[in-house]
């Protein structure tokens, strides 16, 4: 399984979102530091879920932290849109 098939799992257990999208950005960064050939280094993702009512933008971020576990460790860069 890839990364981002890992994030998109990983994601989709812990907060049952309605709106997911996991987007491996990797080749936007060829050249710039993390960048690894194959790709899988650099992430956007956008998710919209209930579970984030009521919490701020740093709880939401902890959360998705938490809910990835030891992925974010292997990989460079994590953008996150999140909301409820």
């Amino acid at each position: 399984m890839n990364i981002t098939d890992e994030i998109r799992n990983c994601l989709q257990s812990a907060f049952d979102p309605r709106e997911l999208e996991v987007v491996d950005d990797s080749e936007s960064h060829r050249g710039h530091a993390g960048y690894r050939e194959g790709g899988e280094s650099h992430f956007n993702v956008r998710i919209r879920a209930t579970a984030f009512e009521g919490q701020s933008r740093i709880a939401r971020h902890r959360a998705v932290h938490a809910a990835l576990g030891d992925i974010v460790p292997r990989i460079h860069a994590l953008a996150m849109d999140i909301d409820a």
